[in-house]
């Protein structure tokens, strides 16, 4: 007589329920490798692929529709020139680039750094763009480079509240790379105006950037630049403004044996000042 207990047991088995056949025939199809459910009914591919041809011949075929015509919209680095040509002084300039959005990099910096020292000064310096410290302060060569081109100018009597200082970008980029050519290109008519609006009687361009976006000498580095007197021509009918390059102060923080050749530079800076 078989117990009650062995009855449940016996039931609740595998081996004797109604779905030990099913179970067995998916381990079966599991164990031959099928491992996907497939469609109820069956396709074909290949005339799929057919129709698919067709319709590709049938899209070549067509005539192209005539594109859209749009009228002519001014480049951004031409909307820059037309905003930095109505600013008539600094105040109406730093307005202006404040305003500007067309240069991304507005976006990411922490301040506009527009400019510092003494706008009525005979010489203006031209940085590459602000650092950390000068995106924080909004001031241009504030840093530890701005420190030491502090010094290098104290060396020939000039201190900071006798030149003016500002940047070939008004904005830091990002972790301090590089600037693009589409960047420089946008902000280049700012500086231009801002060079008018200054008029010095000396510009002195710090390092490689400054050096090769207004003198236009794209094939020489600035160690063959710097030490050479050019000129910068703002517009026509205005008097050529004198350039002298020099090595960026960051630079010579990483190499201070050119010092030598900065200090050289300002010796001519001075002289020519002197005349």
């Amino acid at each position: 007589m078989i117990g009650k207990e062995n009855m449940n047991e016996s039931a609740v088995s595998p081996a004797s329920g109604p779905g030990f056949a099913l179970v067995s025939l998916l381990e079966w199809y599991h164990d031959s490798g099928v491992d996907e459910i497939l469609l109820e009914n069956p396709v074909d591919r290949f005339a799929d692929s057919a129709a698919k041809q067709t319709q590709t011949r049938h899209r070549q075929t067509a005539p192209a529709s005539p594109a859209p015509r749009h009228e002519l919209i001014p480049s951004t680095a031409d909307t820059a020139r037309d905003i930095a040509k109505q600013a008539n002084d600094l105040s109406a300039l730093r307005a202006a680039v404040a305003s500007f959005e067309g240069c991304t990099l507005k976006n990411t910096a922490m301040n506009l750094v527009f400019g510092d020292g003494n706008p009525a000064a005979d010489v203006m310096l031209v940085g590459e763009a602000p650092g950390a410290d000068e995106d924080r302060q909004g001031r241009p060569f504030v840093g530890a480079s701005g420190q030491l081109l502090d010094r290098m100018f104290a060396s020939i009597g000039i201190d900071r509240n006798s030149i003016y200082l500002t940047n070939v970008l008004p904005w830091r980029p990002p972790g301090n790379r590089n600037p693009t050519p589409g960047e420089i290109a946008v902000c280049l008519p700012f500086l231009q105006q801002h060079i008018a609006l200054v008029s010095p009687k000396i510009l002195v361009l710090v390092g490689t950037v400054a050096s090769k976006t207004l003198l236009r000498r794209d094939k020489e580095g600035i160690l063959r630049l710097r030490g050479r007197w050019f000129t910068y021509q703002t517009e026509e009918g205005i008097e050529p403004i004198p350039v002298l390059p020099i090595l960026h102060p960051a630079y010579l923080l990483r190499s201070p044996l050119q010092k030598g050749k900065t200090w050289q530079d300002l010796l001519q800076l001075k002289r020519k000042l002197s005349k």
